[in-house]
């Protein structure tokens, strides 16, 4: 990935834009299955439908605003363990912040690490005022991360072309 977008670190991971030669790594992400049961289905099954998705729907992003997804890599061993970003997502007002980890990396703190990292980010280095996060409501390790956060509940909300009623979250700077 090109070096003049931003990476972050914490003492034990480094957060860098996901590039397509992250696309394996992605493919195995997007069909794990909280994933797909609390993210959905992406349709993306192989590693070329990995890479036209970074091309088509991560690439843009980062190239126009300067930040975008993220892949998550274990500082140690350099081992991707999951992805989290900044998004400016059709339907909402403002920056989304999402994130995902690998299942074997669940209750680790890793999520918690890189979200609270890439929200410091937000509000200190890249001037952002307000970070929305949005997500099921059945999703109880969602939900209680971004509770943790200092993220407060505001409505609920729907996306375009998604059915799901989504809860939607803000925090301030």
């Amino acid at each position: 990935m090109d070096s003049k977008y931003t990476t972050f670190e914490t003492e034990r991971l480094l957060i860098r834009p996901m590039g397509v030669e992250d696309a394996e790594f992605f493919l195995e992400l997007v069909n794990s299955p909280n994933w797909v049961k609390y993210i959905g289905d992406r349709k993306v099954k192989t590693v070329q439908d990995a890479v036209v998705y970074i091309q088509d729907r991560m690439l843009p992003q980062l190239e126009l605003l300067g930040f975008g997804n993220n892949v998550v890599l274990r500082n140690e061993d350099g081992v991707k363990i999951g992805s989290c970003g900044l998004y400016d997502r059709e339907g909402l007002d403002g920056i989304d912040i999402g994130y995902a980890m690998l299942p074997q990396y669940y209750g680790t703190g890793y999520g918690f690490e890189s979200v609270n990292r890439l929200k410091e980010a937000a509000f200190d280095e890249l001037g952002i005022e307000q970070i929305n996060a949005i997500t099921l409501s059945e999703n109880l390790a969602s939900k209680n991360l971004l509770l943790k956060l200092g993220f407060t509940f505001q409505k609920m909300v729907s996306l375009p072309n998604d059915e799901s009623e989504l809860m939607l979250f803000s925090a301030w700077k």
